[in-house]
């Protein structure tokens, strides 16, 4: 009896421990694969600049895409008048996110989370981090700008009746105070990093486009500041015949905190947030 008493608890213990070891792969899984994420970018900038700036541009032409359905579909029910439009454009936002995480791309806002993490995990030097971070930057500027000059050719939003949306948009964006995008943009970025890492750890595609959708529209939907979704909406309004209130001043206003509470937002409380919180996992690999 006795030594069956012993047998059932070391079998108890094996559980347990298996059970412990299975827990901590869950958890820890999404953040092996952030740093396989980042040290892929890293590759792919050492064996050729044109080749990771042509990536950066990819990923700000496809968050072009999402605004252009957004504010396609939001303009329909904001012609009408009707309450809505701002979830309406929230929604089919989501279609950026897809392209970028299915389809490619190097974008700056999820950079400040990658690369953060990997280095300090030791894994990546910083004066690579903050390199990346600005080809990554200037990429999706390029990119934004490209894809407006191509909207514009189109003559898609020629008409007031369908750029009214978005232009009523942008003029918002540039006329709030410099504070309040600051915070906004920590917000949103925290959120957006979440976006891509939370589905690292799921299996179905299913799921994981479920919580990329359901945490953009979140982020959409609360009013927070993107500072390279704002990039691709302000390229698109200024390349149209758009009012005086919309300018390339108010573009700076806009993107320089955002840009910072962005790098704020997904360097701090998502790569440094994540690595310390870890830290014993972290210690036990060693």
């Amino acid at each position: 009896m006795i030594v069956h008493s012993h047998a059932k608890i070391r079998n108890n213990n094996f559980y347990w421990r298996k059970f412990d070891v299975q827990e901590d792969m869950m958890e820890n899984y999404p953040l092996l694969e952030v740093e396989k994420l980042a040290l892929k970018k890293l590759k792919t900038y050492k064996q050729s600049i044109l080749r990771y700036l042509l990536r950066s541009m990819l990923a700000s032409m496809f968050i072009g895409f999402g605004v252009i359905v957004a504010f396609k579909t939001g303009g329909y029910f904001y012609n009408e008048h009707s309450p809505v439009a701002y979830p309406m454009a929230a929604f089919t936002f989501g279609a950026a996110i897809i392209l970028i995480a299915y389809g490619g791309g190097d974008l700056f806002t999820g950079n400040t989370f990658y690369f953060t993490y990997t280095a300090l995990r030791k894994k990546m030097s910083w004066k690579h981090v903050w390199t990346l971070w600005g080809l990554s930057y200037i990429g999706n500027i390029l990119g934004a700008t490209a894809f407006a000059l191509l909207i514009y050719v189109t003559g898609l939003f020629a008409e007031a009746s369908v750029n009214s949306y978005l232009l009523s948009v942008v003029e918002k964006k540039m006329q709030v105070p410099t504070m309040e995008l600051f915070f906004r943009a920590i917000l949103c970025n925290w959120l957006v990093c979440l976006a891509f890492f939370i589905p690292m750890g799921m299996k179905e595609n299913g799921a994981k486009l479920f919580v990329m959708i359901l945490f953009v529209f979140c982020f959409f939907i609360s009013g927070y500041e993107h500072s390279i979704a704002n990039m691709c909406t302000f390229a698109i309004a200024l390349v149209l015949n758009h009012p005086g209130t919309i300018s390339f001043s108010g573009v700076i206003h806009n993107l320089i905190p955002v840009t910072i509470g962005n790098l704020i937002g997904g360097s701090i409380l998502m790569g440094a947030m994540y690595y310390y919180v870890n830290l014993p996992f972290l210690d036990d690999e060693h």
